[in-house]
């Protein structure tokens, strides 16, 4: 059976290059499967779980966002920042969140900083949900 290479890169290395059956991103718009044979793509991503599937095992990465590119059975995840699962600090994450929620309190949205701590709420958000998923 046809596999997938899945590649996870991020600005500072290359986190992962696997083989696996489907991989179940979250794209812009909502998670998404890419399955061998999936028609070429490419897709922002939103922070998220990137779910990998091989041989009916998952494997779960947090990634922050950025891009994904599907071609010729290769899924090319350009990500802002990435982690597996497992290693996501579900305490550090909680904290920061609460931080950037008290932060924004204090502005309004045509405050430059307003848009940066949405996207930290956004992000440490979903790194906490796809922690508490990996059980």
């Amino acid at each position: 059976m046809a596999k997938l290479t899945v590649e996870i890169v991020t600005p500072e290395k290359r986190i992962l290059s696997v083989q696996a059956d489907e991989a179940i991103v979250p794209g812009g718009k909502g998670l998404f499967g890419v399955r061998p044979g999936h028609t070429p793509f490419l897709s922002l991503m939103e922070p998220g779980s990137l779910t990998l599937i091989d041989a009916g095992k998952r494997d779960a990465y947090f990634v922050a966002g950025g891009f994904v590119e599907v071609a010729n059975d290769k899924v090319l995840v350009l990500a802002d920042a990435a982690e597996h699962v497992s290693g996501i600090d579900v305490e550090g994450a909680r904290k920061r969140l609460s931080e950037a929620q008290e932060r924004l309190k204090g502005l309004s949205s045509e405050d430059a900083r307003y848009e940066l701590e949405q996207a930290t709420v956004r992000r440490e958000a979903a790194r906490i949900g796809a922690a508490n998923a990996r059980a």
